[in-house]
């Protein structure tokens, strides 16, 4: 089984036993989810493994890079982390094609969604291999 692969299926199950972390509590003195978007949980899975193909394929990225997709779902919606981290990705496709990606409003996003990006590595423990996408 490949390390993309073992991923993917630890990935799977942890979304499908715990879908959330839970860092506060309630009333009644239980724990209960932290407040967080809801994300889709293929989204989830494609940012760990990029994350994981930046970072290295070892099983503590699996947790450390779940982590970090987990600090940027408490701050941004899914739309938004859509966006940004498609400006991000893009910002430096050349030509024409890449027009788009490099106005004001764009750099403005990729610059918000790097930040983030680099804050949730930081606070998750990634050492970064290559610069962030």
């Amino acid at each position: 089984m490949t390390p993309r692969c073992c991923a993917l299926t630890v990935l799977t199950c942890l979304s499908l036993i715990s879908p959330g972390t839970y860092a506060a509590t309630g009333a009644d003195g239980g724990a209960r989810p932290a407040k967080t978007h809801d994300y889709p949980t293929e989204g989830r899975v494609e940012y760990v493994l990029g994350c994981m193909d930046d970072n290295g394929h070892d099983f503590a990225n699996v947790y450390k890079c779940s982590c970090a997709i987990d600090k940027i779902a408490q701050v941004l919606t899914y739309d938004d982390y859509v966006e940004q981290s498609t400006f991000s990705k893009y910002a430096t496709l050349g030509g024409e094609g890449g027009a788009e990606f490099r106005v004001d409003r764009a750099k403005a996003q990729t610059r918000k969604y790097r930040d983030l990006q680099r804050d949730a590595y930081k606070a998750c423990g990634i050492q970064q291999r290559s610069s962030v996408k």
